[in-house]
């Protein structure tokens, strides 16, 4: 995997380097020991999937609280979609930062979340599929959101969702 830095301290986007041969390629998708050497948090608690069947679907902008924070290695596998984050960690240089990347399934590119940021994606193209890999265990009591549209941050999304559930509809907005 080949792990470039993102503008916001922690976070990376991934590729994967493709062995190609006649019967197509083969690639690394995740490395405890590639992880450790960048300093980024190999565990993986879950996998998780979610499967959207329209184009313009929202989800997010989603985080765990301590304990359970929870850092994501996120990869579309079909279709498209814009992931954006947000640093909501004080102490961080990049702290109330948002950043978005698309991840699409010819690029096979992932995106690394680190715990305590804010994460949510768009698709792009109908029928998406996203896989990710999660750090912690889901805990309600600890689960969080910030709405989407938030100007504190404004985050650029490419398209205006039209699908969105009405719990992330509802999250508030954050206090700065």
């Amino acid at each position: 995997m080949i792990f470039h830095e993102t503008r916001l301290s922690g976070a990376f986007l991934l590729e994967l380097e493709q062995r190609q041969d006649a019967r197509g390629f083969f690639a690394r998708t995740f490395c405890r020991k590639e992880f450790e050497a960048h300093g980024i948090n190999p565990e993986v608690a879950q996998c998780n999937m979610s499967v959207n069947h329209r184009k313009g679907t929202l989800r997010g902008m989603h985080y765990q609280t301590a304990p359970h924070q929870e850092t994501k290695l996120v990869r579309c596998v079909r279709g498209a979609i814009f992931d954006a984050i947000i640093d909501l960690r004080p102490e961080s240089p990049t702290f109330g930062q948002w950043a978005g990347f698309e991840l699409t399934e010819e690029s096979s590119k992932m995106l690394y979340v680190p715990g305590e940021f804010a994460h949510g994606y768009l698709t792009l193209t109908e029928q998406t599929e996203v896989i990710y890999q999660v750090s912690a265990f889901y805990s309600p009591e600890c689960e969080r959101g910030i709405r989407w549209n938030d100007p504190a941050f404004g985050i650029k999304w490419p398209i205006l969702p039209e699908v969105v559930s009405d719990k992330d509809a509802a999250h508030p907005l954050f206090k700065l």
